[in-house]
């Protein structure tokens, strides 16, 4: 058995990578990156090593490295003879992928197996995005080559920070993780994935890991830097930050009850978990790091803004969430494309037309005045308005 798996960076290595080997494939990575593919390539094995209670060290063998930019006839033809496709790209990268995926689909068999195809991206229906940018690169082969694989969404959820310097391609993570995959298109035809779960309604799994795990590390990166603290675990060691990022919690627990009927009980139990993984000190974690492209992170249907819109819409609460914003429209580093950006708009536009551009509310919206509001305030921190 082999698997393709698009991105072989430290969520690839340290998660999909090494679940797919556990599950016997052998495991091919394609990447862009010069430097990473011959670095994979020059080894045998490489160590995931879980940092924090529980953690343990897994070596794993059986994989190599294609480079996807200077031999894509090379990628075609290991994504045509592969029995699983799975991605760790980043959504906007999807549609750099899917032509390599269209000339595999091409040169494969009809009389093949379908090719598995999952998503593991942090955005909802990540892999309904991969078929629809599949489907425009294929043109009027379309019909013919998508009946060559099915797709499935997923949920994946484990922390991988920035590396040690040195670490080769070892990867470090935390011991926790889920892979939550919905089990209707493969028709009983499961793919062999240990420690993951296959369920017939991905939407909880997916909603929930957003607007829990994903909304509570943002916020914790957020508040802490506005603290001037630098580590995600020492944020959440001051009782102040902790109390903010649980109070957005608890707005989004509270969307999450009344959306998909979670139990109450199960969601403080789940947020306890996730605020514990964030406290862990041997997972050496940066709230510049997590902190990053907060333009994306405050869009309409992203980790705050979709919570709260979705709460507005139903007389729940959303102050605390409007606060994480407020946080985030305050991340300042230089090194971060879409932090300066976002503070090149706040010195240049006006906070309506802000407000829609950057979050993708309409003006009518319940909780668009609110978040303007936060938008004005922070113009008028900086002297603008």
């Amino acid at each position: 058995m082999k698997a393709v798996h698009f991105g072989a960076g430290n969520i690839g290595r340290g998660f999909v990578g090494l679940l797919l080997r556990q599950g016997g494939y052998e495991v091919v990575f394609s990447d862009v990156a010069d430097a990473l593919v011959d670095a994979i390539n020059a080894v045998d094995s490489y160590t995931v090593h879980e940092a924090g209670p529980g953690g343990t060290d897994h070596v794993v063998t059986g994989f190599r490295a294609v480079n996807s930019r200077t031999d894509p006839a090379v990628v075609a033809e290991e994504v045509a003879s592969a029995d699983i496709v799975t991605t760790a790209v980043g959504p906007t990268v999807l549609r750099f992928v899917a032509p390599s995926i269209v000339a595999g689909l091409a040169l494969r068999s009809p009389a093949a197996g379908p090719l598995q195809v999952m998503a593991c991206e942090n955005a909802i229906g990540a892999t309904d995005l991969l078929r629809r940018e599949i489907a425009a690169a294929a043109g009027a082969d379309a019909d013919t080559l998508l009946a060559r694989a099915v797709f499935a969404n997923t949920a994946v959820d484990r922390i991988v920070p920035a590396q040690p310097e040195g670490a080769g391609v070892d990867v470090t993570v935390e011991p926790y993780f889920e892979w939550a995959i919905e089990s209707g298109p493969f028709r009983g035809n499961l793919p062999h994935i240990p420690g993951a779960h296959f369920v017939d309604d991905l939407a909880p799994y997916i909603e929930r890991k957003l607007f829990t795990v994903n909304t509570g590390h943002a916020a914790t990166a957020y508040f802490g830097a506005r603290a001037g603290i630098e580590r995600i675990s020492d944020a959440l060691a001051d009782p102040a930050i902790a109390a903010s990022v649980s109070a957005a919690l608890e707005e989004t627990s509270a969307v999450l009850v009344a959306e998909h009927g979670l139990d109450p009980d199960d969601l403080a139990g789940y947020r306890a978990t996730i605020l514990d993984r964030f406290r862990n000190p041997a997972l050496i974690d940066t709230v510049q790091r997590v902190g990053r492209q907060p333009l994306r992170k405050i869009s309409r249907h992203e980790r705050f803004v979709g919570p709260a819109a979705m709460a507005a819409e139903r007389g729940l609460p959303t102050e605390a969430l409007v606060a994480a914003v407020s946080a985030a429209l305050e991340f300042d580093d230089p090194a971060d494309e879409q932090s300066v950006e976002l503070q090149q708009l706040l010195r240049t536009e006006d906070p309506d037309a802000l407000t829609t551009r950057t979050t993708g509310l309409d003006p009518e919206h319940p909780l668009f005045r609110s978040v303007r509001d936060a938008v004005a305030a922070r113009q008028h921190g900086l002297d603008i308005a």
